[in-house]
Parts: C-alpha cells; structure tokens; sequence
C-alpha cells in the first residue's frame, strides 16, 4: 500500500503539471481570443456550448459560467442535437465547440448543418491543425504538453485549460458589459450572495405594530413592558412629534440596575442612550449589518426624516440569511 508521503508527493505532481498547463494556455490569449469575445458580445442570440465526454462536462460548466455573469448562454449536447436539439439553435445565436482533440464526430457531424442556418461557431481545441478548428468562424487554442494523469491518457492538464479558457472568456465579456455586482445578484437570489446584495434593511425590518416605541416621559418600567413584548432587546423613545429621540437597550438596562432608580416612577428619557445610531431604508441590509458590527452594537433603529419606521437586530440578519 501507497505510503502518505508518497500519496502527498502525487497530488503535488499533478497540480504542479496543471499549473505548467495553464503558464502554457496564456500565449493563446492573443487576436483570436478577442475576436471570439467581440462575436459574442455582438451575439442577439444565446450562446450554445457543446462538447462530448469530458469536454461536455467542462462545456457545461463553462454555459453555466456565462449565463451567471451576463452573458445568455446554455449547454447542448452533440449526440441530442442530432436528434432533434439542434431546432434549439438560431441564426441569432454563437455555437462554441469544445474537443481537444478537434476530430469529435458527433460534433463534426452539426458542422454543415450550422453553415446551413448561418450559426457561426467558435471552436476551442487543442489542435489548430484539426477540422474542427478549420472549420470555425474563431478557433480558440487550449494545447497542452502533458496530460497530469501518469498514464498521459486520462483528459486532467487539458480539461483544466478548457475550463480555465471559458472563465476567461466569460469574465472578458463580463468586463466589457459592465456587469455589476448587483446583476450578479439578480441571477442569484437563492444564494447568500445574493441575499447580502439584494436584501434591503426594511425587507429584514420589524415595522408597524412590530416595532417598540416609548414616549419620552414612559416610566423604565413601561418601557421594559415593550422592550420584552416586542422582543428585539430594545425600543426606541420618541418626543411628542415622533422624532427618535433615544434608544433604550438590554444593555442600557444592566447599567440601570447599577445606579439603584426607581423604575416605576423614573422616565426612560432618563437613562435612555441620547445619540442612537440609525440608518434610512434603502441601505443593504449587508450594509446594516456592517455598521452593527463596527459600532457593537446589536440592533438599529430605521428612520425617515428622524422617524422611526424600522428596526432589526442580530436575529434578524440571521433569519434573513445575511449572516
């Protein structure tokens, strides 16, 4: 049986010949990668990625990369589109082909059919010398030397290049569009990526009859009635025009009980905190929780025009995935 050190010196073998592998790819990023980023950018279609085999895995990633970073894309495969997949492809559409080889018959095979509608293809192989990349509008070179599998058969340095050569790709037209943060996002609203750009503090927020508020001259003992109705930890205190005022905290309480008050008779504008920190509704509630963090603090109060509207705490960032 193998000995951990020898496990250990494999592993580095084959990222080290992966690593090589993609030093190499990098003088591939020449006039006819920018001439395949410039026909899909002026594509009014989708782009179609196909490949067989371990090229169709990586081709799927790569559809997948694209269609989340802007640019409209999804995967088709070679065999299916023989039998009938093909009626998925427009005019309007880029075909990108993968196979390392170049020679994958089943892809090989669409080639006339693609002339015939008028689908220029990109193709993205490591021989520049193969029909597939003769027969592309763009070929996209991904040779490399040696294959990280000891036995240089199984498709690992060269299926690393293609995947690596999509991102470039996708991330080159993701620059050119000016895709933002905040479109990433609108493609992601599952995830917590997207929950942290698109959630906004009064999507998170308790308002209306959820939100605790005492009148400035509320005893401590009423107040403590609202702070543990409510139950965020807190309420705020306002002054006859409904201006936020004050904010009285679990935190605020512990000091309270320290100065020996009378809680039934003393009002809360007393011992409340004066300067509370505050934030209007239309910040991220990922921005909300940032402030939170920098100023310790575990709950903050939303306000319009010194209005309180809102108010979360930690709980809440929480429940909303934003943590």
């Amino acid at each position: 049986m193998a000995s951990i050190q020898e496990f250990c010196r494999w592993g580095r073998e084959v990222i080290n010949t992966e690593v090589e592998a993609l030093k190499e790819i990098t003088q591939f990023i020449n006039d006819d990668f920018a001439k395949a980023c410039q026909l899909i950018l002026a594509c009014k279609g989708k782009v179609i990625v196909m490949g067989m085999g371990k090229s169709g895995h990586i081709a799927n990633k790569i559809a997948a990369t694209f269609a989340s970073t802007g640019t409209s894309a999804f995967f088709v495969h070679p065999s299916e589109a023989s039998h009938g997949d093909l009626g998925m492809i427009t005019a309007d559409d880029v075909v990108l082909a993968i196979s390392n080889s170049g020679t994958s018959s089943e892809i090989l095979t669409l080639f006339p059919v693609m002339e015939r509608i008028g689908v220029p293809v990109i193709s993205m192989t490591g021989n520049p010398h193969s029909a597939m990349a003769k027969l592309a509008k763009v070929h996209l070179c991904i040779a490399v030397s040696k294959e990280a599998c000891s036995l240089g058969l199984a498709p690992t340095s060269s299926t690393t290049a293609t995947l690596v050569m999509g991102d470039a790709l996708a991330v080159a037209l993701l620059q050119a569009k000016g895709f933002t943060a905040n479109d990433f996002a609108l493609s992601h609203p599952g995830g917590a990526l997207g929950k942290k750009l698109l959630l906004r503090v009064m999507d998170v927020a308790h308002a209306g009859e959820q939100l605790p508020l005492v009148s400035n001259e509320t005893t401590i003992s009423h107040a403590l009635l609202e702070v543990s109705e409510k139950g965020l930890g807190m309420t705020g205190v306002v002054d006859e025009n409904n201006q936020l005022i004050g904010l009285f905290t679990d935190g605020d309480l512990r000091r309270t009980l320290d100065q020996k008050i009378d809680f039934h008779t003393t009002p809360i504008a007393q011992v409340m905190t004066k300067t509370p920190t505050v934030v209007n509704g239309n910040i991220l509630a990922a921005s909300a929780l940032k402030i939170m963090e920098d100023n310790n603090i575990n709950g903050l109060f939303i306000v319009e025009n010194n209005q309180p509207i809102g108010a979360l705490n930690m709980l809440d960032m929480l429940r909303a995935g934003v943590i």
